[in-house]
């Protein structure tokens, strides 16, 4: 109804969610479509259990689309091998981050006798909440005065919880639910270390948000971000050996810590988002050309 009333040129839908009224709308008015996929049915089960209604949602759009974005490299060879799209139509367009420039000095009692080591994100089977728990009980092992905070909620939490009061590690963690704002910044800038393990993800923008916050980062090999910034420790979501000891390595050799630290807060700077804004538009006017759209 609103593509019929409205006066537009591109249309650009986000997702399956609106991936049909995006083509319904183009059909009316016979405007391009721009799909931008920002997870695809693969990432978010993990490539196991896809659900096929939205997989069938996901290519349907795809396929009207005149051009895709995808928000990496890593995501664009997903939408190929699983999509059936050719290459020439997607874009790769990654994120960026909001930059904070506030700091906190008195963050809390916690801080003081232990090292803190940090998860953001939805508690659920693409962000690997359970490799960082599995990780967790190994870093313990080594030592005993670390504390794991896990920020966010997700269907996998019940589970989390009661994993690790069975490791026998429940005492050292704090679920500290969702959190945004300053609550979310006094996180990053609490911690010795982010980890982000994640079993597949498309982009990943709280690595950047720990780095805006001077907090060194361990992200897996199976996330966009990993393609954009080099000031960080990269390991496979599956390597609980090699992700407890990147942590630990970074909790022990202060060295490690402060170059993590200060490199990846000078390299943050680069990130703005009027670089993938001014590519998203450059994309508009690509597709507008092709379909003799006049502004």
């Amino acid at each position: 109804k609103i593509a019929e009333e409205e006066d537009f040129d591109v249309i650009h839908c986000h997702d399956w969610m609106t991936c049909q009224a995006g083509i319904r709308a183009k059909k009316k008015k016979h405007r391009p479509l721009v799909v931008h996929v920002h997870a695809t049915e693969f990432d978010r089960t993990g490539n196991t259990g896809v659900n096929q209604h939205v997989y069938e949602i996901e290519r349907k759009g795809m396929h009207a689309a005149d051009a895709i974005v995808a928000v990496s490299n890593y995501t664009k060879n997903k939408i190929i091998s699983h999509y059936g799209i050719n290459p020439d139509k997607i874009h790769v367009v990654h994120n960026a981050v909001e930059r904070n420039e506030k700091r906190f000095s008195d963050i809390s009692a916690l801080k003081k006798d232990n090292k803190i080591v940090l998860f953001v994100g939805r508690i659920t089977l693409q962000k690997g909440p359970d490799y960082f728990l599995y990780a967790a009980k190994k870093v313990l092992e080594h030592n005993k005065d670390v504390r794991f905070i896990m920020v966010g909620s997700g269907d996998m939490e019940p589970f989390i919880v009661e994993k690790a009061a069975e490791l026998g590690i429940a005492d050292k963690f704090l679920f500290a639910g969702f959190l945004q704002g300053d609550e979310l910044h006094k996180a990053y800038q609490m911690a010795d270390v982010y980890v982000l393990p994640s079993v597949s993800e498309p982009f990943g923008i709280t690595p950047l948000e720990s780095m805006a916050n001077n907090t060194p980062v361990i992200i897996s090999k199976q996330s966009g971000v990993s393609e954009v910034i080099n000031h960080c420790l990269k390991v496979d979501f599956w390597d609980i050996e090699q992700l407890s000891g990147k942590i630990l390595s970074v909790l022990n050799y202060k060295a490690l810590h402060e170059e993590l630290r200060d490199n990846a807060s000078s390299e943050v700077r680069k990130f703005s988002w009027g670089i993938p804004a001014q590519k998203c538009i450059h994309i508009y006017n690509q597709v507008m050309e092709r379909n003799s759209v006049k502004i």
